[in-house]
């Protein structure tokens, strides 16, 4: 993978947290080629190093940390190490998350839940508090929260997920307004419909077998279901989705926390 550069962040730092996923990793690609170093966290560390492998050719810093997102004392500890090795930090992506399963309401699996709201909405909250707490204390820099759709429109048979989601955006708010004041921007990203990937897949196959009204019972079908339901009639790239990002860490968007920017194709 190779990305084009576009915003300017030489001598800066990111921490990405899910930096082994495929929208961390196309995120990670996106400001190296930009000239940052990167910090990279995930409970999967094979695929976090081949993450870092693929980081060496833009010649930046690069360090993977291993990181529980719902242990507090792991993030802070992660956060710690970022900055021993890498010396500082000026953004953070904090994109960790879990999917969840897909049923109906009443048909929705209590640890489940349970599970998406520690990752999805525990997790966040930690990684924003140990974010705000360094960047407050080096004079300022940008947070993006990780949000989806999900959190804009709720889907069917989604409700952890959806839940989770319309919570980040609402840290988000929150959290702009309490940090302004240190010079620190907090924004939400809110994709829709992206692939091909993990996500893509799996999201298709397991509507299908949930069995509902609004999907068919073939995985292809609801592929093309899905599909139809986006104005521009396809999926959003991952690098769609770091583009995003980059502009919401950017200067050109110095003006702008508090925002949830809408990735989605039109929907």
């Amino acid at each position: 993978m190779t990305a084009k550069a576009t915003y300017q962040f030489a001598g800066k730092t990111i921490l990405i947290t899910g930096g082994a996923g495929d929208i961390g990793k196309a995120t990670a690609h996106r400001f190296a080629a930009n000239g940052a170093g990167v910090a990279l966290l995930d409970l999967n560390e094979p695929k976090m190093a081949e993450v870092a492998k693929e980081l060496k050719s833009y010649n930046v810093p690069v360090g993977t940390f291993r990181c529980d997102v719902t242990a507090f004392d792991d993030v802070a500890k992660a956060f710690t190490g970022a900055v021993e090795q890498l010396g500082r930090i000026d953004y953070v992506f904090n994109n960790a998350g879990y999917q969840g399963a897909f049923a109906k309401t009443d048909e929705y699996p209590e640890d489940d839940f349970q599970k998406v709201i520690n990752i999805n909405v525990v997790g966040v909250f930690h990684i924003l508090k140990a974010a705000a707490q360094h960047l407050r204390d080096v004079g300022g820099g940008a947070i993006v929260n990780m949000a989806s759709y999900a959190g804009v429109v709720g889907p069917p048979n989604m409700l952890a997920y959806a839940a989770s989601k319309f919570a980040v955006i609402g840290m988000t708010q929150t959290a702009a307004k309490d940090l302004a004041p240190y010079g620190i921007r907090v924004n939400a990203l809110s994709p829709a419909l992206i692939g091909p990937g993990f996500m893509w897949t799996r999201q298709t196959e397991l509507q299908a077998a949930v069995g509902s009204q609004y999907f068919d019972a073939d995985p292809k079908v609801v592929e093309q279901q899905m599909i139809n339901s986006v104005p521009m009639r396809r999926l959003g790239s991952l690098e769609e989705v770091a583009n995003g990002v980059a502009f919401l860490m950017s200067e050109e968007a110095s003006y702008i926390t508090g925002f949830n920017l809408e990735v989605t194709g039109g929907q």
